[in-house]
This record gives C-alpha cells, structure tokens and sequence, in this order.
C-alpha cells in the first residue's frame, strides 16, 4: 500500500466496510429465517399452509361465532375476510375491544384444520388495521358490505 494515495486507501476502506455490513445483514436475515411471522388473510389458509408454521391471521371476528368455554379462559371464534373463514382456538384472558364484527390479528399455527392462537390483538375498526388485513378484508367484499350497513 506504500504505492496508493490517501484517497485509494479510504476508498478501499469503505469498500471493505459496505462488504462487512452487507455479510452481516445477509447472516442476521438468514439467521432470523425462520422466526419471521407472515400476516395471511382467511382466504390465504384456506388454500393451504403448512401444519405448525408460526403466522399471523387477520380479519374480522364472524358475528355469531364466539364460544366460550365453562371456565372463560378458553374462547373458539371464526375470522373471516369476507370471502372465507377460519376457526381459531385460543386460551387465555382476551383483549377488551375483542368482540364480534371487530377486527383482529392472531398469531399462532394451524393445527388439525384449526388456527391454535398464541396470541391475540383486537383492533377499535377497520381504520385501524395493518394495511394487509384491511386489503384482504376488501378484496373478499367484508368491508363494502360493512359500509353498506
């Protein structure tokens, strides 16, 4: 490097920074591969997803469709986008906005034809929604019927 300007040295220092970061970046997102949640809509399941994967469901809670068990900390519900609709397990204490005709973001995995949740977050309206539920929720006709009403 005694032949190379101050310029070239910098030059190939950064150069050799931006590799370094890109490795890192391409390690971490390979790393954390299988612990990425994808959202799907009612009718995404229903095509088919693999048994035991970790997602995220979002839609609203179909009217009529709420159980809860002896005990209250076991509810059975069904989200639907319009167009399709899944069953869901969950156990546990539910949010306070949870009911039915609101919208709702689950996070769990299919098991047995039934989406076992983990977790669940109820949204105030439609207008609050991450912008993929409120798009699966309009292309299977939920949200204009909602409107209409």
């Amino acid at each position: 490097m005694a032949g190379r300007t101050r310029k070239t040295r910098r030059l190939i220092a950064l150069a050799a920074a931006g590799a370094a970061l890109c490795l890192a970046v391409g390690l971490v997102l390979v790393a954390l591969k299988d612990d990425i949640v994808f959202f799907r809509s009612p009718s995404e399941i229903l095509t088919g997803v693999a048994e035991g994967k970790q997602l995220r469901l979002g839609g609203m809670v179909e009217d009529g469709s709420v159980v809860h068990s002896a005990d209250g900390l076991h509810v059975a519900f069904q989200v639907t986008d319009g167009a399709g609709s899944v069953p869901v397990s969950y156990r546990g204490v539910l949010p306070s906005l949870f009911r039915e005709g609101q919208g709702v973001v689950v996070e769990g995995a299919m098991q047995g034809g039934t989406f076992e949740a983990a977790s669940v977050l109820a949204k105030h309206d439609e207008n609050y929604m991450p912008r993929e539920v409120k798009a699966a929720l309009e292309k299977g006709g939920y949200v204009e019927a909602r409107d209409r009403q």
